[in-house]
């Protein structure tokens, strides 16, 4: 099998491509690791060279996700890719400062109008909430555009 590349390979080969949380570089290579215990080690020798890293991992994503999501979309989303929980808080809480901002911006290039009656003001509520958005920033994007207009 000369042509089948190694398990470390593999590894440096997606982490190239972007970056990658250790639980989900270590759910790709899985099938591809003769045991536990040498994906484990290899999965260590990467962190140790810091070629391998949740916080920066975490960092990437939470700047990818920041363009269409709030704070507690981006949490949800490291969670689910298994950076440690305390990581995830602190990511996405560095995110929060800047919720009602990107709400605003999410929320014109979606409606362009306040809200005419109180169906409309529902859906609003719920795009953004399903945004990741609090309703404290949803109320505050919802009135803000029914005293401007």
């Amino acid at each position: 099998m000369p042509n089948t590349p190694s398990l470390r390979d593999r590894a440096l080969r997606y982490l190239a491509q972007r970056e990658h949380s250790r639980a989900e570089l270590a759910r790709k290579l899985a099938p591809h690791a003769e045991s536990e215990e040498q994906l484990q080690a290899l999965l260590d020798t990467l962190a140790a060279k810091r070629q391998l890293s949740d916080e920066r991992y975490a960092d990437a994503r939470a700047h990818q996700l920041e363009k269409k999501y709030g704070s507690a979309r981006i949490l949800q989303d490291l969670k689910a890719h298994g950076v440690d929980n305390e990581l995830a808080r602190q990511t996405a809480a560095a995110a929060r400062g800047g919720d009602l901002e990107r709400a605003r911006a999410i929320w014109r290039r979606k409606f362009r109008a306040a809200p005419g009656n109180r169906e409309d003001r529902a859906r609003h509520t719920r795009f953004l909430q399903s945004r990741g958005f609090s309703f404290d920033v949803i109320r505050a994007v919802l009135e803000d555009k029914g005293e401007e207009e």
